[in-house]
């Protein structure tokens, strides 16, 4: 099979995406990624530990489709839509990347150092992933949601909040990448 060799352009995926937020609006539904995690510690019996996994979960199960899309959907475009995985990034990054140790800058989404398996080997990248994975799940729950749910979801409806968390969201990827990330790997 030959794989397709560019990504779907703005114009096709940008209204695609509207259309779903359009239709999910219509049947009174909110789209958003990590409320899945909730879910799933729900059915797995967290609710006896702690009330807030103590929800009506079947009402969320149209969620959880979503999210195995999305993983099947990911690995059938990197599978058999794909022809190149590297990334289309500033040559300035690429060279800022490398004096951070990051060698394989611009050629994956997720770099080997952070990422492949021998990160996991080492104590520094370990406890770097668990801090991150702690802080990215803390964030989303104080937030009221994910990157997806108030960026897609909340935005399309106008909500306050989520125009307050996608600025924070912003503002702290800046912060990591220009300040965090180089006093890490500096």
């Amino acid at each position: 099979m030959e794989k397709i060799l560019e990504p779907w352009p703005w114009f096709v995926s940008g209204p695609l995406i509207a259309l779903i937020m359009a239709l999910l609006l219509l049947v009174g539904k909110h789209f958003g990624m990590s409320s899945n995690l909730r879910t799933l510690c729900t059915i797995s019996g967290a609710g006896k530990f702690a009330d807030f996994f103590r929800f009506d979960w079947k009402a969320q199960r149209w969620n959880l489709i979503v999210a195995i899309g999305a993983v099947v959907g990911g690995f059938v475009a990197v599978n058999f839509l794909t022809a190149d995985t590297s990334v289309a990034i500033n040559q300035d990054t690429i060279a800022a990347l490398q004096k951070l140790g990051i060698v394989d800058g611009g050629d994956a989404y997720m770099p080997a150092l952070l990422f492949g398996q021998e990160a996991f080997l080492n104590l520094k990248t370990l406890l770097l992933l668990l801090l991150g994975g702690f802080l990215v799940g803390f964030g989303a729950r104080y937030a009221g949601g994910c990157t997806s749910g108030h960026a897609i979801s909340g935005l399309s409806n106008l909500q306050l909040p989520s125009l307050i968390a996608v600025v924070g969201f912003f503002v702290g990827g800046l912060v990591m990448v220009h300040f965090i990330f180089p006093l890490i790997f500096g």
